[in-house]
């Protein structure tokens, strides 16, 4: 019997213009949680698509329990008990919670569907592990913290055993990372195998048992976690010392840039507004960040300020002149850039090429287009100018597909088109999700520039470390209205915390807290 339950020997994979896994050696010993650390675009999610019948290697084996196995597709994958929580989540949206769990495998009998069993197995299930959720809601309606579960919870119904989670904390709240963590240690006292994709360093520390990092598409090595630090696992990463602390002098605020006023949205999923008559104000040259738990406004807020959704009452300032009813083209060419919270939906083209995606806002300046026909070659070096200089990593250049590039690669995309424009205000949300320390550090480092070359930065972000390390100005939402406002220098993160939990608040008149 082999001591590894998974073993990837030697596994290439080549797609045009780039080898993603170039020789690389994985194995999982049975009862382990594996990391697989990795810079944006160094070939860990394709690895781990190789294990789950996604893609063919061009050469290599898999080995399962010490014998070679053949992997065409996610079926072949699932009958040898290999499940996959995907980092872009794999769910029908106008489905419900039961039927994505069971789809592909609905239980029947002489071609009738039987639900009420498939209901009661996932009910015992989301009891067991602790994956609260409701069989009957629409995935449509239900946040992403809730679709993660229900991707879980297909693996549990297949009777995985082998569970393999590609970025799974990186669409989640701190709250949720602490739950996700727990259930992983549950699965491994209960001697399921776990590789886990991350690029989040604490989490690796905190759950994984070996660790095993890849850089460029190469095998670097595997370490046991117990016997290294988070700064050596960064250098082994990114091939340089990472530094973890955001370095920026103190600001000099200028002029109001933006200004919000008894700004209130209307919720989508319940009668209460999700936005409740808040007002705030940017400057030139301040990092102001909106903080709080995911679902307590953040999203509406920029929705409603941004032109995505439509604000019920309120009105917005840029630069004193109201832009309540702009459009959100007329917002853009005022010097409002967005960097949307889902970068899918509302960040890229999918289907258009990287060159097409980063001029998306601006194709029809004089200097891409002329009389209506645009300037490709224009287009093209403007491009390559922005992907050099961000360091944007796709197979073919401009003319790659953005569907096919990595999640972290997209972001930086969608970072190098909004910063370029030269914006009087930059709406961030949540910036930084799903990229690595080095891409990190750099997009905290371009934020910081734009503030210090007199930008308004309205930064929203789940990660304290971010809200504390980059604002000048932190306010904490909570229900859709504005319940603190703290100076990162002198506030903790524990009093942070109550704050956007609800157990505390400020009265607006006096600046006064009082307990809730």
């Amino acid at each position: 019997m082999s001591d590894y339950v998974i073993e990837m020997l030697n596994i290439t994979k080549r797609f045009p213009g780039i080898v993603a896994n170039d020789n690389i050696t994985l194995q999982l010993k049975k009862g382990e949680v594996h990391a697989l650390l990795g810079e944006n675009g160094a070939g860990k999610s394709t690895l781990m698509s190789v294990l789950f019948g996604l893609y063919q290697p061009e050469e290599g084996c898999i080995k399962k329990n010490g014998e070679v196995v053949k992997i065409n597709d996610p079926n072949d994958a699932n009958a040898l008990h290999i499940g996959m929580v995907h980092q872009h989540f794999k769910l029908v949206e106008c489905f419900s919670v039961l039927d994505n769990i069971i789809l592909g495998v609905e239980p029947n009998k002489m071609g009738f569907l039987q639900k009420k069993e498939a209901r009661a197995k996932v009910l015992e299930l989301s009891e067991k592990y602790g994956l609260k959720v409701d069989p009957d809601a629409l995935i449509e309606d239900i946040s992403v913290g809730m679709q993660q579960r229900v991707e879980i919870l297909k693996m549990l119904y297949r009777e995985n055993e082998i569970l393999i989670f590609d970025e799974p904390t990186a669409v989640l709240t701190p709250q949720e990372i602490d739950e996700l963590m727990e259930i992983m240690r549950g699965f491994k006292a209960e001697g399921k195998s776990i590789l886990f994709i991350t690029h989040k360093l604490n989490e690796i520390m905190a759950v994984a048992d070996r660790c095993t990092v890849l850089r460029k598409g190469k095998y670097i090595g595997t370490v046991n976690v117990a016997d290294t630090t988070k700064e050596e696992l960064s250098k082994m990463m990114v091939g340089r010392n990472v530094n973890f602390k955001v370095d920026k002098c103190d600001c000099k605020p200028g002029e109001v840039v933006f200004k919000a006023e008894h700004v209130t949205v209307p919720s989508k999923l319940h009668k209460k507004n999700a936005v409740n008559d808040v007002s705030l104000e940017v400057r030139a040259g301040e990092i102001v960040c909106l903080a709080g738990i995911e679902g307590n406004g953040q999203t509406e807020f920029v929705q409603g300020i941004t032109g995505l959704t439509k604000m019920s009452a309120g009105r917005i300032e840029l630069l004193g002149k109201d832009i309540t009813n702009a459009s959100i083209r007329e917002k853009s060419i005022m010097g409002i850039s967005h960097i949307p919270e889902d970068r899918h939906k509302h960040g890229l083209v999918l289907d258009y090429s990287l060159e097409q995606n980063l001029v998306l806002q601006q194709y029809w300046e004089p200097q891409f287009q002329h009389h209506g026909f645009i300037k490709q070659q224009a287009v093209r070096e403007y491009a390559e100018k922005l992907i050099e200089q961000f360091d944007v990593r796709s197979g073919q250049g401009p003319i790659t597909t953005a569907r096919s590039m990595s999640g972290g690669n997209q972001q930086k995309a969608i970072i190098a088109r909004e910063i370029s424009k030269d914006p009087k205000l930059l709406v961030a949300v949540q910036p930084t999700r799903g990229l690595d320390v080095g891409a990190i550090e750099y997009i905290h480092k371009q934020l910081v520039k734009e503030r210090d070359e007199g930008k308004a930065v309205l930064l929203i972000s789940l990660e304290l470390d971010e809200v504390m390390n980059v604002s000048d100005r932190i306010l904490v939402m909570y229900e859709g209205e504005i319940v603190g406002e703290f100076d990162p220098k002198t506030v903790t993160v524990q009093e942070l915390g109550l704050y956007m939990a609800g157990a505390k608040r400020q009265d607006g008149k006096t600046g006064r807290k009082e307990e809730a």
